[in-house]
């Protein structure tokens, strides 16, 4: 992987687009001389470690920890989990499907978000390829006209959604550290998107998204039409035969008012609790299984499949005004950090 993953711009520049600096961190470990007593890769060595770490000035390598060692598989379906919610709220609806790109190039817009959300996370926010993802996001956003209390409510969905997924299906819930570091995480990472009155604690962030949810959760044709189209994407993730069973069990999983805000119909009850018992038993296993060394990235899941040959982040996403960004390094070679499977 390349020193600066092709990015292009420096601190200078990233500043322009509110990607602030902050407490620095990399991916690296950061505890020489503090892991006295901490036991050689037990099931609890990663809450162990993080045991030892100051949520305040911490929360990157945290978050890191949770999301790319703890939990992996978890925090990235509850993080699709908390992207698909947004569909709800007619306002993010209508401008996802208006843009078209959630409908019609539903995979690419799908793993573009998560390889740009992604990056931050693995490499720290003030490190050249957070810098570069934050610019990303931030262009894209500017193209349209959004309002303010949707970034915060979108925001909030990242901190809480992910909470409350496992405390329903992960192997354990979160710690107080991991869920102050998570809340930390997202109110920098906020900061950065320059989104305003941002909540200070996960009961505000909490408090906020049940709120918002219940104003502003309807039925809308964009939203709808977003909806079945992320539907049909991870339908296609699985054999052709269970296609349609995957596309029922997903449903179970709606809570009520986001699946009347679709006009989905209830599933069959004794199904829906099945779903979530074979989820609460998967969690479990997952205890039972040795901690997880190696971090597991999204671009290494089968969910990515666009990009078999590597991407660059500044390449990632729309460009409603078209590319004005070079991508080669100062030899003039082009940068791309590696990609996951071939499809």
């Amino acid at each position: 992987m390349s020193e600066n993953g092709g990015t292009t711009g420096g601190p200078k520049s990233a500043a322009k687009d509110g990607s602030t600096s902050g407490p620095k961190s990399g991916s690296g470990p950061r505890l020489r001389g503090r892991t006295r007593g901490l036991r050689p890769w037990s099931r609890d060595h990663w809450p162990r470690r993080i045991a030892l770490l100051d949520p305040e000035e911490d929360y990157e390598e945290i978050y890191r920890i949770t999301s790319l060692h703890e939990f992996p598989w978890d925090m990235s379906q509850a993080l699709s989990f908390a992207l698909y919610r947004t569909y709800a709220v007619p306002s993010i609806g209508e401008l996802l499907a208006t843009t078209g790109e959630f409908t019609r190039r539903t995979r690419k817009r799908y793993e573009d978000t998560a390889l740009l959300l992604e990056a931050p996370v693995e490499h720290g926010g003030d490190s050249p390829e957070g810098r570069e993802a934050v610019r990303r996001i931030n262009r894209m956003h500017r193209a349209y006209d959004i309002r303010e209390e949707d970034f915060r409510y979108v925001l909030a969905t990242f901190v809480v959604v992910p909470k409350r997924w496992l405390d329903d299906y992960g192997h354990r819930p979160l710690s107080p550290a991991e869920l102050r570091a998570a809340t930390r995480y997202y109110q920098v990472l906020g900061a950065r998107m320059g989104i305003k009155d941002i909540p200070a604690s996960y009961q505000e962030f909490e408090e906020l998204l049940d709120a918002y949810e219940r104003r502003h959760f309807a039925y809308s044709e964009g939203g709808r039409a977003v909806s079945d189209a992320t539907l049909r994407l991870m339908r296609s993730w699985y054999p052709r035969p269970v296609r349609p069973l995957m596309g029922l069990a997903a449903r179970c999983l709606l809570d009520a008012p986001l699946r009347e805000a679709f006009r989905y119909p209830a599933p069959p009850a004794p199904l829906g609790a099945l779903v979530r018992r074979g989820l609460r038993l998967r969690g479990r296993f997952a205890g039972l299984l040795p901690p997880r060394r190696k971090p597991l990235h999204i671009r290494e899941t089968a969910r990515i499949r666009g990009y078999p040959h590597g991407y660059v982040l500044a390449d990632l996403g729309t460009f409603p005004g078209g590319c004005p960004v070079p991508h080669q390094d100062q030899d003039g070679r082009e940068q791309r950090l590696p990609g996951g499977p071939a499809s």
